[in-house]
């Protein structure tokens, strides 16, 4: 008997227009400790399946029609109340974001209790003993602590340990997973899913995994199940659809996975590819040169943090140039030394030549003619108020180049060159996809024509099709106007597609740095051995 079965699922949402349908008949099942992806990109109805299941949907939200049997009972038709029999008790609900999913204002100890007690245990110290024994469960050190800690208090990693520990608290028979890693670095993501597969094998426990990433549904899951704006368009058991995929996207969705790519490394373009190859020739062939960098931070009552220590790197003219590692392991402070957000403490920052660690007042500001930052939410870095046309324009609008009229013109040449409609200029950042709103942070980084274009993070929020399509259009800008690349990245396979050159950063320090080819094919240091391990994609994990 299947745990779970999903049969003509049908889900719709209240709009002005009426009510829309989302879901177009999706159906499924889940056996006995059985792990089954849900896969793809923003929009096409995963998140909103697995939350129906749960009778978790927004307001507006509501289940039309079809079958959700857990075990031999439909639930389908049960109210909201009825539901809350269920949840965690025979469905836990690992959630996308521990940062909005935790109560900020209660201890980490309180939250997984609450699960024990909303389903009638009232014995405090055997409910304490509970928690202690989950927290310790999911891996976190020394439980006592994490229980009297709030969530602030906790690295993501953390956090998402503390949902895990309350999905499963009641022991329940099938895990929901619901991106579960999607914001994580990807060592911490390896052990958050290595964690969920020990809690399968040991509880017998199902998994519905809800993921965009092919990679993580490859190294995770049995069988698979592909969402196409609301419907199924292929499923079946991992292999089979990863060795011979019969649905065109779904062949578009292996294809785009950097994890799953085969692997051509990327090698420095030649000459013709940088702005002036015969002035370069005779100049320095290096756009950006960093040497012994050095960034503290100090903090009331403690010993000044060393986020950035002694760093050093050359970026050549034209080529990009990654920067990787962990949360913490200071590759945006680098960043942001570079483009002189941040000043140095000591070390030396040349960039065409000029030392621009020592630029100050109107120096620093001609500094952001050659240097432009695009940052990782496009979202949280785009003027709400502001149209777009208005958002790309606004550089040139800084430094009073150009008149209005000619200033937009430039916004609707650079719309075009980053393949956007031209009708996105009258609109606002609200009403584009996660994916556009970054063209538009490219075409404004583009405005004033700089030399160096530094990518914090940049498509690390996107889906893989999404990303796929800003890493092709980044690769032909500089192709097209020879622009120097610093990369900073955590995912190590989306580094392998985009970079001539790579350093691997940790704890602030450089602990490897060569060609992406030597690096990826001879990684000297333990470290950087197990990044590239934790890059999913790998099918040893699935038991």
């Amino acid at each position: 008997m299947s745990v779970l079965t999903v049969d003509d699922l049908r889900v719709s949402y209240r709009t002005r227009a009426g009510r829309r349908e989302v879901v177009h008949g999706v159906g499924f099942d889940i056996a006995d400790g059985e792990v089954v992806a849900l896969v793809g990109e923003s929009g096409s109805g995963k998140s909103t399946t697995a939350h129906a299941l749960l009778g978790l949907l927004p307001e507006g939200g509501e289940v039309d029609a079809g079958v959700i049997r857990l075990g031999d009972v439909d639930i389908s038709g049960w109210t909201g109340k009825r539901l809350q029999s269920v949840r965690g008790a025979q469905v836990g609900l690992v959630p996308q974001d521990p940062t909005t999913s935790l109560d900020p204002v209660r201890p980490i100890g309180v939250q997984v209790a609450e699960i024990l007690k909303l389903h009638g245990s009232r014995d405090r110290d055997a409910n304490r003993a509970r928690v202690l024994e989950l927290l310790e469960r999911v891996g976190l050190d020394d439980p006592s602590l994490r229980a009297k800690q709030y969530p602030h208090e906790l690295s993501g990693g953390m956090r998402q340990r503390v949902l895990i520990a309350i999905a499963i608290a009641l022991r329940p028979r099938l895990i929901i997973a619901d991106e579960p890693t999607s914001a994580l670095d990807v060592t911490v993501q390896r052990r958050i899913l290595d964690l969920i597969d020990d809690l399968r094998r040991e509880e017998g426990t199902s998994v519905l995994l809800v993921t965009h990433d092919l990679g993580v549904a490859a190294d995770r899951a049995q069988r698979i199940v592909v969402l196409k704006d609301g419907q199924v368009v292929e499923q079946g058991a991992t292999d089979d659809i990863l060795a011979a995929p019969r649905d065109a996207y779904t062949r578009q969705l292996l294809a785009d996975a950097p994890a799953l790519a085969t692997g051509d490394f990327r090698r420095p373009r030649p000459a013709l590819f940088l702005r002036d190859a015969s002035a370069a020739a005779s100049e320095d062939p290096y756009a950006v040169v960093a040497e012994g960098l050095r960034k503290e931070f100090r903090i009331a009552g403690r010993e000044a943090f060393r986020a950035v220590d002694d760093v050093s790197f050359r970026i050549r003219r034209g080529t990009t140039h990654a920067l990787v590692g962990e949360s913490g392991s200071g590759k945006t402070t680098t960043a942001r030394l570079v483009t002189r957000f941040l000043d140095p403490d000591a070390g030396h920052i040349r960039i065409d030549g000029t030392d621009v660690a020592a630029l100050r007042g109107r120096q620093l500001r001609e500094l952001r003619k050659t240097v432009q930052l695009v940052y990782q939410n496009p979202f949280s870095s785009l003027d709400p108020r502001q149209s777009i046309a208005q958002i790309v324009g606004e550089p040139l609008a800084n430094f009073g180049l150009g008149s209005r009229t000619e200033r937009r013109a430039t916004a609707a040449a650079l719309v075009e060159r980053v393949a956007l409609p031209s009708d996105v200029l009258e609109r606002s950042p609200r009403e584009l996809s996660g994916g556009q709103r970054q063209r538009v942070a490219i075409a404004r980084a583009l405005a004033i024509d700089p030399e160096v274009v530094v990518l914090d993070e940049a498509v690390s929020a996107l889906d893989v099709t999404v990303q796929a399509r800003i890493l092709e259009l980044l690769e032909s800008l500089q192709q097209e106007l020879g622009l120097t690349y610093l990369f900073i990245s955590h995912d190590l396979a989306v580094v392998r597609r985009i970079s001539h050159t790579v350093t691997v950063m940790r704890r602030g320090r450089v602990v490897e740095e060569g060609t992406t080819e030597d690096l990826f094919r001879h990684p000297h240091h333990e470290y950087t051995r197990e990044l590239l391990a934790a890059v999913p994609g790998r099918k040893e994990a699935v038991a």
